[in-house]
């Protein structure tokens, strides 16, 4: 069944001819580059944007895996903070940043003399609130891995075969999903949730949210990291405090994708 999923993803991809791969260096868009260039070779142009709602180390590894696969690369500017019904942080603001981010790779590979633009929502995406597939399907942009029926588990597998260092990397959102809806997106607000959830990462936990509500950090890890969360919490809540924070708060519930959403 794996390998007619991945057969079939190679089908579409070659009958596309050539295409402009939205690139974000995740597990997913990465798998995507890596079987478009396998199958298109030049033909395949990975493009990743750059914005204050994706931290830093996401571009520095996406630059680091496109040169891995070998794949052609391209970096450009698509400001969500720009967008003007973003900041107010409404239910369908993936919406808006999905769009715009849309038209500006439809207008590049215009100009590049690229015949389709491809994203790399998977099967999985289908059941979870995603109102960016709206803004995919408006744009008439193609979701190959959601096409071949490819899931998450599916993927990361085929990524350990091709080698690839995402195929274990956590899932990551951008800093936007870290608010309630309807609470104001500052560029300031994201640098303090992107610094707490750096300084979390370099003490070893790979999976975790701060979630930013108003003066209280609402931290999510798994289960198998909140020990390590209680034992280092003086130093946790002295650097969150120090970012701006006046509570630190650990969610009993643990990490879980789209906790955002609990509340629609």
């Amino acid at each position: 069944m794996l390998e007619e999923k991945l057969e079939s993803l190679g089908d579409i991809l070659r009958s596309l001819e050539s295409v402009l791969i939205a690139y974000s260096g995740g597990v997913d868009s990465t798998f995507l580059a890596k079987v478009a260039f396998d199958v298109l070779g030049d033909n395949a142009l990975a493009v990743t944007a750059t914005s204050a709602i994706h931290p830093s180390f996401e571009l520095e590894e996406a630059v680091k895996i496109a040169r891995k696969i070998g794949i052609k690369h391209e970096i450009i500017v698509a400001e969500a903070l720009d967008i003007p019904e973003f900041p107010d942080n409404p239910v369908d603001k993936c919406y808006y940043c999905k769009k715009e981010l849309l038209a500006k790779l439809k207008k590049l590979a215009e100009e590049r003399g690229i015949g389709n633009v491809i994203e790399g929502s998977n099967f999985d995406d289908l059941d979870d609130y995603r109102p960016g597939m709206r803004a995919v399907a408006e744009a008439g942009v193609r979701s190959p891995l959601q096409e071949a029926k490819l899931t998450k588990p599916d993927i990361r597998k085929l990524s350990r075969r091709f080698d690839l260092p995402t195929w274990d990397k956590p899932s990551f959102a951008c800093l936007a999903s870290r608010f309630p809806y309807g609470q104001k997106i500052t560029r300031e607000k994201l640098e303090m949730v992107g610094e707490a959830e750096t300084f979390l990462r370099n003490m070893g936990i790979r999976q975790m949210r701060v979630r930013h509500h108003g003066t209280i950090a609402r931290v999510e890890v798994t289960e198998e990291d909140m020990e390590t969360l209680v034992q280092n919490r003086e130093q946790i809540v002295a650097k969150l405090k120090e970012l701006g924070y006046s509570y630190v708060t650990l969610d009993l519930q643990g990490y879980r994708t789209g906790s955002m959403n609990e509340t629609l």
